[in-house]
């Protein structure tokens, strides 16, 4: 529905020609824009809410008492139910780190969720059948998994500029004597938290629709089919600065599998693409210091650039 509106004013309204570069660029800012704020204003009341009825050290206890491969998976299959776009996890993201949920196990959330979507799964098993869907799903699952773990031991909680509220003493003695001053808890940290992001959003979609409607295609497929031994590195490289939906994703790794580019380097631009993008970056550069995106960015880089090369051994047996 935001989007039928946003194209109406733009292309009904001021009379703007559909067709055009610019006009689509527009259409994608607007609609993108509007989208993550109000997902962020959203989910950080939600979960600012859910907050008064479990504080942060009663979630930290819960955690103590779940072994970390458990609390993992939970994160990664939970944000693989979410239809969320790479920038769009984030507002689910920061809730998470200021409830005290460990940082790993946050990340886990944040990779999957924008790899693994009902909408990527059901335009993946259209394009290229049940059992590569399957080895998309698993792979995209396995890396949040694995990643979240990974990040738990580097014990990176230091870099990240969202402090989690367990050092407020003044929550965690607060009486909320109605569900409406639960409301208006998490409804005043959905402005503070918005108050800080909104320009970073900007940025990001800003940014994001550029790259999604400037970039021809057939760029794409020149680099990539140049590689040589090095497809899948570069399939990455171009991937990661891309910024689109699953519907524009899936048929440009679709195009470039029937060209002759193996399977394993097909999937690690949509995984690359999927999962990582600059206007992701920007955003999270307002929750968290640099050398913890270059981290994040390192890390997820390298395991979609290692399930690439595995795929690609082992393509003759799929």
């Amino acid at each position: 529905m935001l989007q039928i509106a946003v194209n109406w004013l733009l292309f009904e309204a001021f009379g703007l020609d559909p067709s055009a570069k610019l006009s689509k660029a527009l259409s994608f800012f607007i609609y993108d824009y509007i989208k993550i704020l109000f997902l962020l204003f959203f989910m950080i009341t939600l979960i600012g809410m859910l907050r008064t009825f479990i504080p942060p050290e009663k979630i930290k206890a819960w955690m103590a008492n779940k072994h970390k491969l458990v609390s993992h998976i939970a994160a990664s299959i939970f944000g693989a139910l979410t239809p969320f776009c790479s920038c769009s996890g984030i507002p689910i993201f920061i809730g998470f780190v200021r409830s005290g949920i460990p940082l790993g196990v946050a990340f886990s959330f944040l990779i999957t969720s924008p790899l693994i979507n009902e909408y990527l799964v059901v335009l993946m098993l259209g394009f290229f059948g049940i059992k590569i869907t399957m080895i998309y799903v698993l792979s995209g699952l396995l890396s949040g998994i694995l990643l979240g773990l990974l990040i738990d031991r580097l014990k990176l909680d230091h870099l990240i500029v969202f402090k989690n509220n367990l050092n407020n003493a003044a929550e965690e003695i607060q009486i909320y004597p109605s569900f409406l001053s639960r409301v208006g808890f998490g409804i005043d940290e959905a402005k503070k938290i918005t108050k800080q992001l909104w320009l970073w959003v900007l940025v990001a979609t800003a940014l994001g629709a550029i790259i999604h409607n400037f970039v021809p295609e057939a760029f794409i497929h020149a680099l990539i089919n140049k590689g040589g031994i090095l497809t899948v590195p570069i399939a990455v490289i171009v991937g990661v600065p891309l910024y689109g939906s699953c519907a524009a994703i899936v048929p440009i790794a679709l195009v470039l599998f029937n060209k002759g580019v193996p399977l394993g380097t097909a999937l690690a631009f949509m995984m690359a693409t999927a999962a990582l993008s600059f206007p992701e970056a920007i955003i999270l550069r307002s929750a968290m210091k640099l050398k913890l995106i270059l981290i994040y960015f390192g890390l997820v880089s390298f395991s979609i650039i290692l399930i690439g090369y595995l795929i690609n051994f082992f393509q003759h047996f799929i």
